[in-house]
């Protein structure tokens, strides 16, 4: 395990020190129906040095097999077994209370509905059917009357399962609301606050592992709260990519729980090596060229240009250092302070 407070650096290319990388799909992959550049490229060539992939991610409204074709067709070659949805993993959840044969009422997509068959229960749509428990996960038909249903069959003592807590979902055309918003719903509807299966808590994760086997895992993500949470609560290594929801600036403030290990452009840094950021006796923090410090609580940052992604990365690798250190040491980061830290 290493310290919550601490960016860590990586002496040889990523591909080649890790077996396995659980990659997220929208943000990191992809954006919605859109390719994002590198990512291709990025995961091709890690293949190629040996890393094996899964796709992890909180969507439950799709099934595995339409996932895989979707990556197959963006030039990203995948098979359905390499695919590990939150549908899966909520599926998964209502095993460890609920005996097979039970009815369940889904509300989401064909993803979840297939899931929960093939755990052995008895998918219904109504709460009059007096289903045992709900799982709920995004799908985008789902509207008031299937969220009435879950409703009325937790406000009867049905046990709420979701899939995952994603408040937002990220589009070609912005931030949509996610199954969080959703799930929002139902819990102020019913006062009760579902389980659920999916990131942050590692449930998945340690799926993927347990199916592909690993020497050592890289969890790759875009979002702090879900993704790297649940690299932190597992003991995983997260890689968080900013070609999605969270920025470097959000880096730089994020708290212990929800710190990358590493930070990287894109899927392009799985090819390359990472520089660990080295702290200096006069208090700044320095990675390669770029440097940064924390001064009565407001960050600093040298007088560096930086002329590549790759410099401009180092600058939020030693932003984060300076401002991670300083705020575990007590001191109240001013985040007026801190810029937008542009990586393209």
């Amino acid at each position: 395990m290493t310290d919550a407070a601490t960016l860590i650096g990586s002496a040889t290319p990523l591909a080649d020190r890790f077996d396995l990388a659980l990659v997220d799909l929208d943000g990191v992959a992809y954006k919605g129906h859109e390719p994002i550049d590198g990512a291709a490229q990025g995961l091709s060539s890690a293949r190629e040095r040996g890393m094996r992939l899964v796709f992890v991610t909180n969507n439950a409204s799709r099934e595995p097999e339409s996932v895989a074709d979707q990556l197959t067709g963006l030039g990203i070659a995948t098979q359905p077994g390499e695919v590990m949805t939150a549908a899966q993993a909520a599926a998964q959840l209502l095993t460890t209370r609920l005996p097979a044969g039970q009815k369940v009422l889904v509300v989401g997509g064909a993803g979840l509905v297939t899931a929960v068959r093939a755990a052995g229960y008895q998918v219904v749509f109504s709460a009059d059917d007096e289903p045992a428990a709900v799982a709920q996960g995004f799908a985008p038909e789902v509207g008031w009357p299937q969220l009435a249903e879950a409703a009325y069959a937790v406000e009867r003592g049905a046990w709420h399962v979701a899939s995952n807590l994603d408040l937002s979902l990220p589009t070609a055309r912005g931030f949509a609301p996610g199954n969080g918003s959703l799930v929002g719903a139902v819990r102020a509807a019913t006062g009760v606050t579902p389980d659920s299966a999916g990131k942050p808590s590692p449930t998945m994760y340690r799926m993927a592992v347990e199916r592909a086997g690993a020497r050592e895992t890289l969890v790759v993500g875009d979002r702090l709260d879900t993704d790297l949470a649940g690299a932190r609560a597992g003991g995983f290594i997260g890689l968080h990519v900013l070609t999605g929801v969270n920025s470097a600036r959000d880096d730089v403030l994020a708290v212990p729980g929800e710190r990358p290990h590493l930070i990287g452009a894109d899927l392009l840094s799985l090819l390359v090596a990472h520089p660990e950021p080295v702290r200096a006796d006069d208090g700044w923090w320095t990675c390669r060229e770029a440097s940064a410090r924390i001064v009565d609580g407001a960050l600093e940052l040298g007088r560096y240009e930086p002329s590549s992604t790759e410099d401009r990365v180092d600058v939020a690798r030693a932003a984060c250092a300076a401002a991670w250190a300083a705020a575990d040491a007590g001191v109240d980061i001013d985040a007026t302070t801190v810029p937008e830290l542009a990586t393209t």
